[in-house]
């Protein structure tokens, strides 16, 4: 499968696997200039690109684990979904979850993302559904 990726900047990156087997690709910061997030505090940061999916596909865009578990930065929105007839700049929501300030810099890898085949299911409305052991229990229902 091939998707077109329009860079919007000289400055932009292509998404890229950081080793051979990875699901996700990094995807980078396009800022000029770092950008302070002060703890709690969620900042809109531009990638400098944007794509063309085929339909029935979807980018999720995810949190790097090494951000997570380190800083406390994550995807506010995760995951994000960019749609397939979605032509304007990728875009990634992060926040601060820790209480220190983080700054993002210029090129830092700060997401990642999958791109996945979606099903379009088509809604039937009944009158009953079937039960299940779990039935109607929510959540921690089942721990």
């Amino acid at each position: 499968m091939k998707v077109k990726i329009k860079l919007l900047t000289k400055t932009a990156k292509l998404p890229e696997k950081m080793t051979e087997f990875s699901a996700g690709y990094d995807i980078y910061a396009d800022i000029q200039e770092n950008i302070d997030i002060e703890a709690f505090q969620r900042v809109l940061v531009s990638t400098g690109f944007s794509i063309a999916l085929p339909n029935d596909y979807e980018a999720q865009i995810r949190p790097r684990s090494g951000l997570a578990i380190n800083n406390g930065i994550s995807v506010l929105n995760s995951p994000g979904t960019i749609d397939s007839d979605y032509r304007g700049e990728v875009k990634v929501i992060l926040i601060n979850l820790s209480n220190e300030k983080f700054t993002v810099k210029p090129g830092m890898r700060i997401a990642q993302m999958i791109v996945a085949k979606h099903e379009k299911p088509v809604f039937e409305i009944v009158e009953e559904i079937d039960d299940t052991a779990r039935g109607t229990d929510g959540f921690g229902s089942s721990s």
